[in-house]
């Protein structure tokens, strides 16, 4: 008996899904304004992902009219209620059973129950999915987010230790335990732990560790680093950590993995603190890679290391350091539906 094995995200999809970011209390004072802001954030993302694939986008019943409004008929629009729209940690990590395309829902609870998250409805948004997709589910105990995973399609993941094992996640869970869920619902037959995520990741509205803003596979045995080079900033230990852990290390096939550094933006601080700014947090969909970028002079830097490691695709710059402000980056609010085989 085999266990469903999730692809690699540059295989093909069929479809990329989104959430319509509903009012809730992350955007904090500036409230209407604010939501407004991450409104146009958010679609900004989505119009780039829909000149290459279509584009699904779960909507609260409460926002419905606003949307149509403002898709005009660009996405599709799947109505449900709605927390939040980190569509990457809420939705279902998609994987082959065979030929057949399944569901893995994990359990959602508020990356690791925080005092201001609220998830009961976004906690359903994996099944939601599955349904409309017309897949089966495959559902696991695992608390776990999409963003703390990140895989090359060939039986290796990448995670780190402060979210599987956070306490407020998953109490007492080992490695071992941790291991073999993945071996079972994603076909992870190697496991590769980081022990953190970036400084400002355990700040409020962080998720205490995600792995897809520190490292995510470019190819098979490819991986690529966020590489903070100012020995100020406290993701410059960080980073020498994520280096010196790969340093020799091979996937699930045994094939030495090659580390490709990318460099951090040069802008280290913002009103609220240390910067958390990463290009590893980009989205690969059908023919492009759409890419944060935060008008700094290594966005261009950066586009060409993703365009060496994808020299088929289009490397698509899109402002990100409005969705940033709100805890996370373009491969946070998107998540892709592979094309069935």
């Amino acid at each position: 008996m085999t266990s469903p094995l999730m692809p690699a995200e540059w295989a093909p999809h069929e479809r990329t899904w989104m959430a319509f970011p509903p009012p809730n209390d992350t955007f904090g004072e500036r409230g209407e304004e604010a939501l407004e802001q991450a409104r146009r954030d958010w679609l900004k993302v989505a119009e780039t992902i829909a000149k290459y694939e279509p584009v699904s986008m779960i909507v609260d019943p409460g926002d419905a009219a606003e949307a149509r409004a403002q898709f005009r008929d660009r996405f599709e629009i799947v109505i449900h209620d709605l927390d939040d729209a980190w569509m990457r940690d809420i939705g279902p990590s998609f994987a082959f059973d065979g030929d057949e395309l399944v569901a893995v829902d994990w359990v959602f609870n508020g990356w690791g129950a925080q005092s201001w998250a609220t998830w009961e409805n976004d906690s359903k948004i994996g099944r939601v999915i599955a349904e409309h997709a017309g897949v089966r589910v495959v559902s696991s105990e695992l608390v776990n987010e999409g963003g703390g995973i990140h895989v090359d399609g060939e039986g290796t993941v990448l995670l780190t230790r402060t979210v599987q094992l956070d306490p407020h996640r998953n109490p007492g869970a080992t490695v071992e335990a941790v291991e073999v869920e993945f071996a079972c619902t994603i076909g992870a037959s190697k496991a590769i732990w980081f022990n953190r995520g970036l400084h400002r990741d355990y700040d409020s509205y962080g998720t205490r560790g995600h792995v897809d803003i520190i490292a995510s596979f470019a190819g098979p045995a490819k991986v690529l680093v966020h590489d903070q080079r100012d020995q100020g900033h406290p993701d410059y230990a960080i980073s020498q950590a994520l280096k010196q852990r790969l340093a020799g290390e091979t996937d699930a096939a045994g094939r030495p993995i090659e580390v490709i550094e990318v460099p951090a933006p040069t802008v280290l601080r913002d009103e609220h603190g240390w910067v958390d700014w990463s290009y590893i947090n980009h989205y690969v969909c059908n023919g492009a890679v759409i890419l944060c970028a935060f008008n700094d002079p290594n966005d261009e830097v950066a586009a060409k290391i993703l365009q060496r490691c994808y020299p088929e695709h289009t490397i698509e710059l899109v402002d990100a350091r409005g969705i940033f402000a709100h805890g996370g980056g373009i491969h946070c609010i998107t998540q892709q539906q592979p094309a069935r085989r």
